[in-house]
Protein backbone atom coordinates (compact mmCIF):
# COMPACT_ATOMS: atom_id res chain seq x y z
CA UNK A 1 0.00 0.00 0.00
CA UNK A 2 2.61 2.01 0.61
CA UNK A 3 3.97 3.59 -2.75
CA UNK A 4 7.17 5.26 -3.68
CA UNK A 5 4.32 8.60 -3.74
CA UNK A 6 5.13 9.30 -0.08
CA UNK A 7 8.43 10.97 -1.04
CA UNK A 8 6.43 13.93 -2.94
CA UNK A 9 4.17 14.65 0.24
CA UNK A 10 6.28 17.21 1.89
CA UNK A 11 6.39 18.69 -2.27
CA UNK A 12 2.67 18.54 -2.24
CA UNK A 13 1.99 20.48 1.22
CA UNK A 14 4.44 22.90 -0.32
CA UNK A 15 2.33 22.96 -3.30
CA UNK A 16 -1.26 22.98 -1.28
CA UNK A 17 -0.15 24.96 1.93
CA UNK A 18 -0.72 24.12 5.53
CA UNK A 19 -4.28 24.03 5.56
CA UNK A 20 -5.60 22.76 2.56
CA UNK A 21 -2.78 20.29 2.63
CA UNK A 22 -3.78 18.33 5.99
CA UNK A 23 -7.70 18.63 4.92
CA UNK A 24 -6.86 17.19 1.61
CA UNK A 25 -4.20 14.76 3.30
CA UNK A 26 -6.89 13.60 5.69
CA UNK A 27 -9.99 13.58 3.16
CA UNK A 28 -8.14 10.92 1.03
CA UNK A 29 -7.55 8.66 3.49
CA UNK A 30 -10.42 8.43 4.60
CA UNK A 31 -12.18 8.75 1.52
CA UNK A 32 -9.65 5.75 0.07
CA UNK A 33 -10.46 3.67 3.19
CA UNK A 34 -13.84 3.77 2.16
CA UNK A 35 -13.56 2.98 -1.38
CA UNK A 36 -11.25 -0.22 -0.46
CA UNK A 37 -13.49 -1.34 2.19
CA UNK A 38 -16.48 -1.19 -0.62
CA UNK A 39 -14.05 -3.48 -3.09
CA UNK A 40 -13.71 -6.07 -0.31
CA UNK A 41 -17.29 -6.41 0.36
CA UNK A 42 -17.98 -6.68 -3.52
CA UNK A 43 -15.19 -9.69 -3.86
CA UNK A 44 -18.34 -12.33 -3.15
CA UNK A 45 -21.17 -10.44 -3.32
CA UNK A 46 -22.65 -12.87 -5.58
CA UNK A 47 -23.59 -16.31 -3.54
CA UNK A 48 -20.73 -18.88 -4.96
CA UNK A 49 -18.94 -15.98 -7.33
CA UNK A 50 -15.23 -14.50 -6.46
CA UNK A 51 -14.66 -11.61 -9.05
CA UNK A 52 -10.88 -11.60 -8.78
CA UNK A 53 -10.00 -9.02 -11.43
CA UNK A 54 -11.24 -5.35 -11.37
CA UNK A 55 -12.29 -5.90 -14.51
CA UNK A 56 -14.82 -8.58 -13.90
CA UNK A 57 -16.54 -6.32 -10.89
CA UNK A 58 -16.88 -3.72 -13.69
CA UNK A 59 -18.63 -6.14 -16.21
CA UNK A 60 -20.99 -7.30 -13.41
CA UNK A 61 -22.11 -3.89 -12.88
CA UNK A 62 -22.03 -2.52 -16.47
CA UNK A 63 -22.28 -5.29 -18.59
CA UNK A 64 -20.04 -7.64 -20.28
CA UNK A 65 -18.95 -5.11 -23.12
CA UNK A 66 -19.37 -1.93 -21.14
CA UNK A 67 -17.81 -3.00 -17.90
CA UNK A 68 -14.74 -3.93 -20.18
CA UNK A 69 -14.23 -0.82 -21.62
CA UNK A 70 -14.76 1.19 -18.51
CA UNK A 71 -12.07 -0.71 -16.33
CA UNK A 72 -9.94 -2.33 -18.34
CA UNK A 73 -8.57 1.02 -20.10
CA UNK A 74 -8.45 2.89 -16.80
CA UNK A 75 -6.69 0.24 -14.92
CA UNK A 76 -4.24 -0.39 -17.83
CA UNK A 77 -2.84 3.34 -17.38
CA UNK A 78 -2.89 3.24 -13.95
CA UNK A 79 -0.52 0.29 -13.88
CA UNK A 80 1.34 1.75 -16.82
CA UNK A 81 2.00 5.08 -15.51
CA UNK A 82 2.85 3.14 -12.12
CA UNK A 83 5.57 1.30 -13.70
CA UNK A 84 7.00 4.31 -15.35
CA UNK A 85 7.16 6.61 -12.46
CA UNK A 86 9.11 4.04 -10.79
CA UNK A 87 11.67 3.26 -13.16
CA UNK A 88 12.37 7.01 -12.64
CA UNK A 89 12.08 6.64 -9.14
CA UNK A 90 14.61 3.51 -8.91
CA UNK A 91 16.95 4.92 -11.39
CA UNK A 92 17.07 8.35 -9.18
CA UNK A 93 17.69 6.91 -6.12
CA UNK A 94 20.18 5.29 -6.99
CA UNK A 95 21.68 7.90 -9.00
CA UNK A 96 21.48 9.38 -5.22
CA UNK A 97 23.53 6.44 -3.62
CA UNK A 98 26.01 6.64 -6.43
CA UNK A 99 26.38 10.40 -5.95
CA UNK A 100 26.61 10.27 -1.83
CA UNK A 101 29.16 7.35 -1.96
CA UNK A 102 31.22 8.85 -4.51
CA UNK A 103 31.12 12.65 -3.98
CA UNK A 104 33.85 13.97 -5.50
CA UNK A 105 35.71 10.80 -6.51
CA UNK A 106 33.38 9.54 -9.45
CA UNK A 107 32.65 11.27 -12.77
CA UNK A 108 29.00 12.20 -13.12
CA UNK A 109 26.70 9.68 -14.75
CA UNK A 110 23.57 10.38 -16.04
CA UNK A 111 20.37 9.35 -15.15
CA UNK A 112 19.50 7.72 -18.21
CA UNK A 113 22.66 5.22 -17.55
CA UNK A 114 20.79 4.59 -13.80
CA UNK A 115 17.26 4.10 -14.77
CA UNK A 116 18.77 1.42 -17.55
CA UNK A 117 20.31 -0.17 -14.17
CA UNK A 118 17.01 -0.60 -12.57
CA UNK A 119 15.42 -1.83 -15.55
CA UNK A 120 17.97 -4.76 -15.84
CA UNK A 121 16.99 -6.46 -12.74
CA UNK A 122 13.01 -6.19 -14.28
CA UNK A 123 14.23 -8.07 -17.19
CA UNK A 124 15.17 -10.93 -14.88
CA UNK A 125 12.01 -10.83 -12.48
CA UNK A 126 9.54 -10.54 -14.80
CA UNK A 127 9.63 -13.85 -15.35
CA UNK A 128 8.59 -15.09 -12.11
CA UNK A 129 4.78 -16.91 -13.11
CA UNK A 130 2.33 -15.60 -10.25
CA UNK A 131 2.03 -12.87 -7.56
CA UNK A 132 2.70 -15.98 -4.68
CA UNK A 133 6.22 -15.99 -6.50
CA UNK A 134 6.37 -12.65 -5.72
CA UNK A 135 5.29 -12.49 -2.27
CA UNK A 136 9.06 -12.56 -0.53
CA UNK A 137 10.01 -9.75 -2.76
CA UNK A 138 6.74 -7.91 -1.76
CA UNK A 139 7.61 -8.73 2.02
CA UNK A 140 10.64 -6.93 1.80
CA UNK A 141 8.84 -4.08 0.09
CA UNK A 142 6.54 -3.68 2.71
CA UNK A 143 9.54 -3.55 5.04
CA UNK A 144 11.80 -1.33 2.94
CA UNK A 145 8.79 1.38 2.52
CA UNK A 146 8.04 1.26 5.96
CA UNK A 147 11.77 2.24 6.89
CA UNK A 148 12.64 4.66 4.32
CA UNK A 149 9.35 6.60 5.34
CA UNK A 150 10.72 6.69 8.68
CA UNK A 151 14.49 7.66 7.74
CA UNK A 152 12.52 10.43 5.70
CA UNK A 153 10.98 12.58 8.40
CA UNK A 154 14.06 11.33 11.41
CA UNK A 155 16.27 12.83 9.19
CA UNK A 156 14.69 15.77 8.51
CA UNK A 157 13.97 16.38 12.40
CA UNK A 158 17.63 15.36 12.81
CA UNK A 159 18.22 18.35 10.13
CA UNK A 160 16.13 21.26 11.81
CA UNK A 161 13.71 24.06 10.25
CA UNK A 162 16.01 25.17 7.27
CA UNK A 163 17.38 29.17 7.55
CA UNK A 164 15.17 31.49 5.88
CA UNK A 165 12.35 28.37 5.58
CA UNK A 166 9.18 29.94 3.94
CA UNK A 167 6.00 28.64 3.75
CA UNK A 168 3.97 30.42 1.00
CA UNK A 169 3.56 29.33 -2.26
CA UNK A 170 6.18 28.93 -4.49
CA UNK A 171 4.42 30.26 -7.66
CA UNK A 172 5.37 33.97 -8.54
CA UNK A 173 2.09 34.33 -10.46
CA UNK A 174 -1.66 33.00 -9.40
CA UNK A 175 -1.36 30.90 -12.56
CA UNK A 176 1.87 29.35 -11.19
CA UNK A 177 0.39 28.79 -7.73
CA UNK A 178 -2.65 27.91 -9.16
CA UNK A 179 -1.08 25.30 -11.12
CA UNK A 180 1.37 23.86 -8.88
CA UNK A 181 -1.62 23.20 -6.22
CA UNK A 182 -3.69 21.32 -8.85
CA UNK A 183 -0.33 19.18 -9.60
CA UNK A 184 0.23 18.81 -5.71
CA UNK A 185 -3.45 17.08 -6.17
CA UNK A 186 -2.52 14.85 -7.90
CA UNK A 187 0.65 14.08 -6.19
CA UNK A 188 -1.86 13.01 -2.72
CA UNK A 189 -3.68 10.81 -5.27
CA UNK A 190 -1.01 8.88 -6.64
CA UNK A 191 0.36 8.00 -3.18
CA UNK A 192 -3.06 5.96 -3.19
CA UNK A 193 -2.89 3.41 -5.55
CA UNK A 194 -3.35 -0.20 -3.98
CA UNK A 195 -6.86 -0.37 -5.27
CA UNK A 196 -5.95 -1.54 -8.87
CA UNK A 197 -4.43 -4.87 -7.20
CA UNK A 198 -6.52 -5.63 -4.65
CA UNK A 199 -9.05 -7.92 -5.96
CA UNK A 200 -6.09 -9.94 -6.99
CA UNK A 201 -4.74 -9.86 -3.81
CA UNK A 202 -7.72 -11.00 -2.20
CA UNK A 203 -8.35 -14.09 -4.78
CA UNK A 204 -4.99 -15.52 -3.64
CA UNK A 205 -6.90 -15.67 -0.09
CA UNK A 206 -9.07 -19.29 0.59
CA UNK A 207 -13.06 -18.73 1.07
CA UNK A 208 -15.22 -20.56 2.22
CA UNK A 209 -19.05 -19.66 2.70
CA UNK A 210 -18.58 -19.60 6.84
CA UNK A 211 -15.42 -17.72 6.51
CA UNK A 212 -15.36 -15.43 3.46
CA UNK A 213 -12.32 -14.16 2.62
CA UNK A 214 -13.51 -10.72 3.24
CA UNK A 215 -12.57 -11.30 6.93
CA UNK A 216 -9.09 -11.68 6.79
CA UNK A 217 -8.77 -9.24 3.65
CA UNK A 218 -10.60 -6.87 5.78
CA UNK A 219 -7.90 -6.87 8.89
CA UNK A 220 -5.27 -7.03 5.92
CA UNK A 221 -6.22 -3.55 4.78
CA UNK A 222 -7.14 -1.84 8.30
CA UNK A 223 -3.24 -2.91 8.94
CA UNK A 224 -2.20 -1.47 6.16
CA UNK A 225 -3.92 1.51 6.53
CA UNK A 226 -2.77 2.27 9.92
CA UNK A 227 0.90 1.73 8.46
CA UNK A 228 -0.53 4.27 5.64
CA UNK A 229 -1.17 6.57 8.54
CA UNK A 230 2.60 6.12 9.94
CA UNK A 231 4.46 6.62 7.36
CA UNK A 232 2.27 9.43 5.23
CA UNK A 233 1.31 12.11 7.89
CA UNK A 234 4.96 12.64 9.16
CA UNK A 235 6.51 12.55 6.28
CA UNK A 236 4.49 15.15 4.65
CA UNK A 237 3.86 17.34 7.38
CA UNK A 238 7.52 17.24 9.31
CA UNK A 239 9.31 16.91 5.95
CA UNK A 240 7.38 20.33 5.00
CA UNK A 241 7.66 21.96 8.13
CA UNK A 242 11.65 21.54 7.83
CA UNK A 243 12.29 22.47 4.57
CA UNK A 244 9.36 25.10 3.66
CA UNK A 245 8.40 25.39 -0.17
CA UNK A 246 12.20 24.69 -0.78
CA UNK A 247 11.59 21.05 -0.50
CA UNK A 248 12.55 18.90 -3.27
CA UNK A 249 9.65 16.83 -5.27
CA UNK A 250 11.42 13.69 -3.58
CA UNK A 251 12.11 14.74 0.30
CA UNK A 252 14.96 12.20 -0.14
CA UNK A 253 17.08 13.95 -2.44
CA UNK A 254 16.60 17.54 -0.24
CA UNK A 255 18.31 15.31 2.65
CA UNK A 256 22.06 14.61 2.57
CA UNK A 257 22.96 13.89 5.96
CA UNK A 258 24.07 11.66 7.94
CA UNK A 259 25.03 10.01 4.41
CA UNK A 260 25.09 6.47 5.42
CA UNK A 261 21.46 7.03 6.50
CA UNK A 262 20.67 8.61 3.40
CA UNK A 263 22.23 6.05 1.50
CA UNK A 264 20.19 2.99 2.94
CA UNK A 265 16.84 4.79 2.50
CA UNK A 266 17.79 5.20 -0.80
CA UNK A 267 18.45 1.92 -0.87
CA UNK A 268 15.30 0.73 0.40
CA UNK A 269 13.50 2.98 -2.31
CA UNK A 270 15.27 1.14 -4.37
CA UNK A 271 13.86 -2.35 -3.25
CA UNK A 272 10.66 -1.54 -2.60
CA UNK A 273 9.94 0.12 -5.81
CA UNK A 274 11.70 -3.57 -7.61
CA UNK A 275 8.89 -5.29 -5.79
CA UNK A 276 6.11 -2.92 -6.36
CA UNK A 277 6.82 -2.25 -9.90
CA UNK A 278 6.64 -6.31 -10.17
CA UNK A 279 2.96 -5.98 -8.47
CA UNK A 280 1.78 -3.86 -10.83
CA UNK A 281 3.38 -5.24 -14.07
CA UNK A 282 1.53 -8.91 -13.18
CA UNK A 283 -2.09 -8.02 -13.56
CA UNK A 284 -0.47 -5.85 -16.92
CA UNK A 285 1.07 -9.30 -18.56
CA UNK A 286 -1.68 -10.88 -17.24
CA UNK A 287 -3.94 -8.94 -19.47
CA UNK A 288 -2.02 -8.51 -22.72
CA UNK A 289 -1.29 -12.63 -22.63
CA UNK A 290 -4.66 -13.39 -22.30
CA UNK A 291 -5.77 -11.05 -25.24
CA UNK A 292 -2.96 -12.26 -27.03
CA UNK A 293 -3.64 -15.96 -26.92
CA UNK A 294 -7.50 -15.77 -26.48
CA UNK A 295 -8.33 -13.00 -29.37
CA UNK A 296 -5.11 -12.82 -31.62
CA UNK A 297 -4.82 -16.86 -31.72
CA UNK A 298 -1.15 -16.94 -30.69
CA UNK A 299 0.22 -20.23 -28.88
CA UNK A 300 0.50 -20.19 -25.25
CA UNK A 301 4.44 -20.75 -25.16
CA UNK A 302 7.57 -19.65 -23.34
CA UNK A 303 8.76 -17.42 -26.26
CA UNK A 304 5.41 -15.20 -26.16
CA UNK A 305 5.77 -14.88 -22.16
CA UNK A 306 9.59 -13.93 -22.72
CA UNK A 307 8.87 -11.36 -25.89
CA UNK A 308 5.57 -10.28 -24.06
CA UNK A 309 7.47 -9.44 -20.64
CA UNK A 310 10.54 -7.91 -22.18
CA UNK A 311 9.48 -5.52 -24.49
CA UNK A 312 7.15 -4.22 -21.37
CA UNK A 313 9.80 -3.50 -19.52
CA UNK A 314 11.86 -2.14 -22.35
CA UNK A 315 9.06 -0.06 -22.74
CA UNK A 316 8.54 1.19 -19.17
CA UNK A 317 12.01 1.94 -19.72
CA UNK A 318 12.26 3.96 -22.49
CA UNK A 319 9.44 6.58 -21.06
CA UNK A 320 10.79 6.68 -18.04
CA UNK A 321 14.36 7.53 -19.60
CA UNK A 322 12.10 10.38 -21.88
CA UNK A 323 10.34 11.80 -19.05
CA UNK A 324 12.30 11.71 -16.02
CA UNK A 325 10.30 13.94 -14.48
CA UNK A 326 9.09 12.44 -10.71
CA UNK A 327 6.54 15.15 -9.38
CA UNK A 328 5.38 16.39 -12.85
CA UNK A 329 4.80 12.48 -13.87
CA UNK A 330 3.03 11.43 -10.23
CA UNK A 331 0.98 15.13 -10.15
CA UNK A 332 -0.36 13.70 -14.12
CA UNK A 333 -0.67 9.79 -13.33
CA UNK A 334 -2.27 10.15 -10.00
CA UNK A 335 -5.17 12.39 -11.57
CA UNK A 336 -5.94 11.25 -14.54
CA UNK A 337 -5.10 7.69 -13.64
CA UNK A 338 -5.46 7.31 -9.86
CA UNK A 339 -8.95 9.10 -9.40
CA UNK A 340 -10.86 7.01 -11.49
CA UNK A 341 -10.18 3.77 -9.75
CA UNK A 342 -9.21 4.68 -6.54
CA UNK A 343 -11.75 7.79 -5.98
CA UNK A 344 -15.06 7.27 -7.29
CA UNK A 345 -15.30 3.99 -9.86
CA UNK A 346 -15.99 1.59 -6.72
CA UNK A 347 -18.84 4.43 -5.55
CA UNK A 348 -20.42 4.39 -9.22
CA UNK A 349 -20.15 0.40 -9.44
CA UNK A 350 -21.55 0.35 -5.49
CA UNK A 351 -24.64 2.61 -6.37
CA UNK A 352 -25.26 0.23 -9.69
CA UNK A 353 -25.38 -2.65 -7.81
CA UNK A 354 -27.12 -2.12 -4.32
CA UNK A 355 -29.03 1.21 -5.24
CA UNK A 356 -29.09 2.71 -2.10
CA UNK A 357 -32.14 4.80 -1.09
CA UNK A 358 -31.81 8.17 -2.41
CA UNK A 359 -30.65 10.66 -0.02
CA UNK A 360 -29.96 8.02 2.42
CA UNK A 361 -26.17 7.79 4.22
CA UNK A 362 -24.61 5.92 2.13
CA UNK A 363 -26.09 7.48 -1.09
CA UNK A 364 -24.60 10.77 -0.15
CA UNK A 365 -21.50 9.29 0.89
CA UNK A 366 -20.75 7.40 -2.67
CA UNK A 367 -21.77 10.98 -4.29
CA UNK A 368 -19.54 12.96 -1.88
CA UNK A 369 -16.62 10.46 -3.29
CA UNK A 370 -17.97 10.68 -6.86
CA UNK A 371 -18.14 14.19 -7.15
CA UNK A 372 -14.52 14.47 -5.29
CA UNK A 373 -12.67 11.71 -7.55
CA UNK A 374 -14.34 13.60 -11.02
CA UNK A 375 -12.33 17.08 -9.71
CA UNK A 376 -8.86 15.44 -9.23
CA UNK A 377 -9.52 13.56 -12.40
CA UNK A 378 -10.18 16.70 -14.41
CA UNK A 379 -7.66 19.35 -12.54
CA UNK A 380 -5.15 17.58 -11.62
CA UNK A 381 -3.78 16.30 -15.10
CA UNK A 382 -3.78 19.72 -16.10
CA UNK A 383 -1.29 21.24 -13.49
CA UNK A 384 0.99 18.06 -13.80
CA UNK A 385 1.26 18.46 -17.79
CA UNK A 386 2.27 21.94 -17.15
CA UNK A 387 4.79 20.84 -14.99
CA UNK A 388 6.31 18.10 -17.44
CA UNK A 389 6.18 20.84 -20.06
CA UNK A 390 8.03 23.53 -18.14
CA UNK A 391 10.51 20.35 -16.98
CA UNK A 392 11.03 19.30 -20.62
CA UNK A 393 11.87 22.92 -21.68
CA UNK A 394 14.56 23.13 -19.67
CA UNK A 395 15.94 19.10 -20.13
CA UNK A 396 18.19 18.07 -22.93
CA UNK A 397 16.30 14.55 -24.16
CA UNK A 398 18.56 11.94 -24.05
CA UNK A 399 22.09 14.29 -24.14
Amino acid sequence: MVGAGVLSLPSAMAGLGWGPGVVILVLSWVTTLYTLWQMVEMHEMVPGKRFDRYHELGQHAFGEKLGLWIVVPQQLICEIGVDIVYMVTGGKSLQKIHDLVCQKSCKPMKTSYFIMIFASVHFVLAHLPNFNAISGISLAAAIMSFSYSTIAWVASVEKGVQKDVQYGYKGTTSAGTVFNFLNALGDVAFAYAGHNVVLEIQATIPSTPEKPSKGPMWKGVVVAYLVVALCYFPVALIGYWMFGNAVDDNILISLNKPTWLIVAANMFVVIHVIGSYQLYAMPVFDMIETVMVKKLRFKPSRLLRFIVRNVYVAFTMFMGITFPFFGALLGFFGGFAFSPTTYFLPCIIWLNIYKPRKFSLSWITNWMCILLGILLMVLAPIGGLRQIILNAKSYGFYS
